[in-house]
């Protein structure tokens, strides 16, 4: 049983990415084939509210980690 697991993963994970990604290619191609002109400022406005979410989960990531190291040393767990 488990020499199998593997070999039926790997390919049900191939077979729905493969389709996800051809999905999602056929979708752009659709998109771009219709000429739907986007204003600049909306684009650029959904671009910066996304750089935003970006920074704001790294600031939140590093801070959890800096908490993390400071906790572990204050109970006395050896991180060398």
């Amino acid at each position: 049983m488990l020499d199998w697991f593997p070999i039926v993963f790997f390919t049900f994970k191939a077979i729905i990415f493969g389709t996800g990604m051809f999905l999602a290619i056929k979708w752009h191609y659709e998109q771009k084939r219709k000429g739907r002109v986007y204003e600049r400022g909306a684009v650029l406005r959904v671009a910066g509210k996304a750089a935003a979410v970006v920074v704001i989960f790294g600031l939140l990531l590093t801070g959890l980690l800096i908490a993390t190291f400071a906790l572990s040393r204050k109970i006395g767990l050896d991180l060398s």
